[in-house]
């Protein structure tokens, strides 16, 4: 998936076998709930909750979030961000025919300022990079966000594994979910690793925790 000369249509197929995989897993509601309390808090205040999905993909995330939202009366302007315009473009079409507006943002995490949101958001992502980029994205991130930020990615277990090949096998053909689902996990990190660059990308008071199915949640609120 990361690979820039990967051909549009395996690129299509990819995306489509991780929105299956993501819906699967349910994987907004990892951090879904976090940003109902907050929605509540901002739509009380008269303005809606503007929210920053990192690294987005074809939006799934924002996406999904934004169902929940509209059939829980939230107003919350989403707003997307990716390195990839193919991806971006994707997510703007999904967005558009199913009646949300998303703003993309083409943009790398790891070298690139994120625009300022109240809450920032990433899924699924990290695993991608090495630990002194996971800091810098954990700190831009901190840096954009003005109310909280929330990351949520894959526990790398035994279990997330024997997950990954049944689930990435089940629900897509597309060869490069088979393979990228496996490599995911083999490079994701443990809470203990989290918690430490958290701490020193100075989330301090950060909160960590497991979710379902082999996740970890982290979540720090501004002060």
């Amino acid at each position: 998936m990361d690979d820039p000369s990967l051909p549009a249509a395996d690129h299509d197929a990819a995306l489509r076998g991780l929105a299956r995989l993501n819906r699967f897993a349910r994987s907004h509601a990892i951090l879904w709930p976090r940003l109902v309390a907050l929605a509540r808090i901002a739509n009380h205040a008269g303005r809606p909750l503007r929210v920053l999905d990192v690294a987005t993909g074809s939006g799934d995330l924002p996406l999904a979030m934004a169902h929940h939202a509209r059939r829980q009366g939230l107003d919350i302007h989403w707003s997307v961000a990716d390195v990839s315009a193919h991806a971006l473009d994707v997510a703007k079409r999904r967005a558009g025919q199913a009646g949300f507006d998303f703003t993309a943002h083409r943009l790398d995490a790891t070298i690139d300022a994120l625009p300022e949101a109240d809450v920032s958001i990433c899924s699924l992502f990290v695993h991608h990079l090495d630990q002194p980029q996971v800091v810098g994205v954990l700190r831009g991130m901190k840096q954009a966000s003005t109310m909280a930020l929330g990351v949520a990615d894959l526990d790398r277990s035994r279990l997330g594994y024997v997950l990954a090949w049944i689930a990435s096998r089940a629900l897509t053909r597309s060869p490069v979910v088979h393979v990228d689902a496996l490599l995911s996990v083999r490079a994701g990190f443990g809470p203990g690793e989290i918690k430490r660059m958290s701490q020193e990308a100075g989330l301090g008071g950060a909160m960590l925790d497991r979710a379902w199915p082999a996740r970890w949640r982290l979540w720090w609120t501004a002060p």
